[in-house]
């Protein structure tokens, strides 16, 4: 078990690593989803996404061995369907979020997926305008879709071109 205490990991950029998951990185990334998140995903959901639903795709921040964050995406047809994207506390603001996007986006597209969406809470302007800078346009809002605190959740797609 790793236990991660946020501002005692040394961090070296040249050592962080962005890597695809498999099953054995389960139970680190359900200790970042229970850092970052109210409602965190099970260590079971996880597992169950990484080894039964070949539809998911998982990628891993790693830092001197820990996993430091984390992103999902489901593949959906033409469509990449983001569903989280955590960095624990002490390494935020350090453009985790942005490599980890960064490297999905471009092994997606590899695989044909031509248009990417998401849903993020209204409050996280961080986060908003971090997929403003990868081209992810707000197109609608979900009311009271957060069920901690029934916060509004705002839609992003970033919108590609199929290819004939």
């Amino acid at each position: 078990m790793i236990d991660y205490i946020d501002d005692e990991l040394d961090y070296d950029e040249d050592d962080l690593l962005i890597r695809e998951a498999d099953v054995s990185d389960a139970h680190d990334i359900a200790t970042v989803e229970q850092i970052c998140f109210p409602k965190p995903w099970t260590e079971e959901t996880i597992r169950h996404d990484l080894m039964e639903n070949g539809k998911a795709r998982y990628y891993v921040a790693v830092d001197g061995g820990h996993v430091v964050g984390y992103m999902s995406v489901w593949v959906l047809d033409y469509e990449g369907y983001i569903n989280n994207v955590a960095v624990i506390p002490g390494y935020r603001r350090r453009h985790i979020a942005s490599m980890l996007l960064e490297v999905m986006l471009d092994a997606t597209e590899a695989e044909g997926i031509v248009s990417h969406t998401l849903e993020v809470r209204k409050s996280n302007k961080a986060a908003r305008r971090l997929y403003e800078k990868y081209d992810f346009k707000e197109t609608a809002v979900r009311s009271h879709y957060y069920s901690d605190n029934g916060e509004d959740a705002v839609i992003m797609w970033r919108m590609g071109e199929l290819s004939e």
